[in-house]
């Protein structure tokens, strides 16, 4: 069920909504677009900061291929993001900076604007996205099937989860609560994983499919929910990569953590297709929530 927004065809296609953007102005070598998030893309009532990588990304990708339509084949194969601040839902500007432009790899940086402030800053490397078979693949998610089971624990929007993650509104996402030990009050390891598929119309668009692929990399509870430790846990900075345009389907995130500090704690989450090839891979430090 989508959230009513004042736009019909977010109930086709939400994700292809929040991605599109629309030239302002060009001056120099800044380009600037206009864009709308919407409430459906925010956990709570902070913004989805996978969201916001993504819609980034599509900003960076319509300024290189107006600039350079020869390189028009080009998608952005990793991200490097800072958080600045915490943008509202609503209107947001992107400003975007073609920093080097080559055959095999460019170099774009965009900024999402609010308010005057920057308050999300990404550097884009454009690259050319896998399309064969890989020579090597080491992945061990054999136990973990291709679509939610039975017992997975679907995101309703009038659910606990549901009324929080409030991207589940604008795609369907399932959690897998053998791992998410969280859920039955109990502690476990800082691990979890979870399926998430956008709707018809934006997994049969490959562009779009590829930008909620990068999203789905940030899609995972903070996994020291499973110590014990709630709240919100801002995310200081995050690195995505993505390899390749996902097959049609649900796509599998697993989450798992290196170290859970005092003040901090590193997240990795992985993006599998229908397939099971690697779609997207991410990583992120964040700030651990405070004890209650």
């Amino acid at each position: 069920m989508a959230v009513e927004t004042g736009r019909p065809e977010l109930d086709d296609a939400p994700f292809g909504q929040v991605c599109a953007v629309t030239e302002v102005e060009v001056s120099g070598e800044v380009a600037r677009y206009r864009g709308v998030i919407d409430p459906i893309w925010t956990i709570g009532k902070k913004l989805h900061g996978g969201t916001m990588v993504a819609t980034s990304a599509a900003a960076a990708t319509t300024r290189l291929r107006a600039a350079h339509p020869d390189l028009a084949d080009m998608f952005a194969i990793a991200a490097s993001t800072d958080f600045l601040g915490a943008p509202d839902p609503g209107a947001v500007e992107y400003e975007v900076r073609i920093r080097k432009t080559g055959r095999q790899i460019c170099l774009v940086d965009a900024d999402l604007v609010q308010g005057g402030r920057t308050l999300v800053h990404s550097a884009f490397t454009f690259g050319h996205l896998d399309d064969a078979e890989p020579a090597y693949r080491r992945v061990e998610v054999t136990d973990m099937p291709a679509e939610p089971p039975a017992d997975a624990l679907v995101y309703e929007p009038d659910s606990p989860m549901g009324r929080l993650v409030h991207v589940a509104q604008g795609s369907s996402v399932a959690i897998d609560p053998s791992w998410a030990r969280f859920l039955a009050g109990e502690t476990g390891e800082p691990r979890l994983r979870l399926w998430i598929r956008p709707r018809a119309a934006d997994e049969n668009d490959p562009d779009i499919a590829a930008y909620f692929a990068m999203m789905a990399g940030d899609m995972s509870p903070p996994v020291p929910m499973n110590l014990g430790r709630f709240g919100w846990a801002p995310t200081v900075q995050l690195t995505t990569y993505l390899r390749r345009r996902p097959a049609p389907g649900w796509l599998r995130v697993i989450a798992t953590a290196q170290e859970i500090g005092e003040r901090m704690f590193d997240e990795d989450q992985l993006v599998l297709d229908s397939t099971g090839a690697v779609v997207a891979q991410t990583r992120q430090l964040a700030l651990i929530p405070l004890p209650r």
